[in-house]
């Protein structure tokens, strides 16, 4: 026995020496790679929750090496949170839309006319995030603004291909529609929504949407901070927040060509722009342009990109990422013209910020009425992080509060 205890004494010893090693690589991983700006909000906490980032990454590399389990599955495990918990001011269910998993939040208390419903698209990079992950942020919207919720759990990258998540996205979203008086909802006040890859999917899903013959149309959609575009990688934003936590110009590129199964070996190719032709460079020039984004945004040490040579090869490896399901700010102008009131919220140090900023001014030029919120402290993430405990930031509060007081309005 004494044997045993001294070998468990030095493993556990080992194993508390390796993650004290690993943390403090993460941290210096951190302090020379990223970039804090002055002006984030709480900058101290915002590089804690970063250092957390790193650590779990690399442990994920390490337990796929030791053949535990895949980084990728590690990295879900620590982000899925808790399962389906009680909720005093909710009836929460677990149920199925046609064989894609849904959670659906309904106000317990009565109400004297059809509630609008929400249909929420996670965020995550395509990759990660789930119900559970989201679940906090989907009771606060049901809570604040009366509404139904329905959570969607799409299927993820890279066990199923794209376009699979937009097509579960789709299906769950026309199924609710068809059904919401079941759920007390008014059909014709359904609102899309969603954050990063999950405002990217809410795009298209409406556009989808409003391309159907005879079917109702989406009452608003609701994008937050949104990844819209895969030609330009040198907007102001991706240049002044390159390496800004707790999102890189490289991880979003990255995740795309995860997403579309393709090699890394392109990703400095497609970075500098050599995938893209002459004709979709001219053809989109008019909506993927820096001249589209004001001035007030290039303040913070933007320079425009020199022309790049094009690359029938890159091009290959990445012409998926122009169709409107993965570019949705592509489409043409007789579906942009058609979508509903739109509500998209940006981070001034985030890199997808001009995504939405360019979005914002095709739908206004194509006479669809936007209301925009921008967080001037925010970084890519932040709403997640609006009740997170002593790393929650005001910011995400803030944000969460606007899009409530816009579902309220509607």
């Amino acid at each position: 026995m004494e044997l045993v205890y001294f070998l468990f004494t030095i493993a556990a010893e080992i194993l508390i020496v390796s993650f004290t090693l690993v943390a403090a690589w993460a941290i210096y991983y951190d302090l020379s790679n990223s970039e804090i700006p002055p002006g984030v909000e709480q900058p101290g906490k915002l590089r804690i929750l970063h250092c957390l980032m790193v650590i779990v990454c690399f442990l994920g590399k390490i337990f796929e090496r030791l053949g535990f389990c895949s980084e990728i599955n590690f990295i879900r495990y620590t982000q899925d949170g808790k399962s389906l918990q009680e909720d005093p001011k909710l009836f929460i269910k677990d149920l199925q839309f046609e064989e894609v998993p849904v959670r659906v939040y309904q106000p317990r208390a009565p109400s004297v006319r059809r509630r609008r419903g929400i249909i929420y698209l996670h965020g995550g990079g395509w990759m990660f995030g789930s119900i559970n992950s989201y679940d906090r942020v989907c009771r606060y919207f049901a809570r604040e603004s009366e509404s139904v919720v329905v959570s969607v759990g799409y299927r993820l990258a890279p066990e199923h291909k794209y376009p699979s998540q937009f097509r579960d996205c789709l299906t769950a979203s026309v199924h609710f529609m068809r059904t919401a008086e079941d759920y007390g909802v008014d059909s014709a006040c359904v609102i899309i929504s969603g954050d990063s890859v999950g405002g990217t999917l809410a795009a298209v899903v409406c556009q989808a949407l409003v391309s159907r013959p005879n079917f109702p149309k989406p009452l608003a959609q609701i994008l937050i901070y949104p990844g819209l575009q895969a030609i330009d990688f040198y907007l102001p934003s991706y240049q002044q927040n390159c390496a800004v936590p707790l999102l890189y110009r490289e991880h979003v590129i990255g995740c795309c060509l995860k997403y579309l199964e393709k090699d890394f070996s392109v990703l400095e190719n497609v970075m500098e722009g050599t995938h893209v032709p002459l004709d979709v460079k001219q053809k989109c020039g008019r909506w993927v342009n820096p001249d589209n984004i004001p001035e007030e945004f290039k303040a913070r040490g933007y320079k425009p990109h020199l022309p790049t040579s094009y690359s029938d090869e890159v091009y290959e490896a990445a012409k998926l990422a122009f169709e409107t399901t993965f570019s949705p700010l592509l489409a043409e102008e007789s579906i942009v013209s058609q979508l509903p009131l739109s509500y998209i919220l940006t981070c001034e140090y985030d890199v997808l910020r001009d995504d939405g900023l360019l979005y914002k001014k095709r739908l206004e030029d194509s006479g669809v009425p936007v209301t925009w919120y921008h967080v001037k402290d925010g970084f890519h993430g932040v709403i997640s992080l609006f009740d997170f405990g002593i790393l929650s930031f005001r910011s995400g509060k803030k944000a969460m509060d606007d899009i409530v007081n816009f579902l309220k309005s509607l």
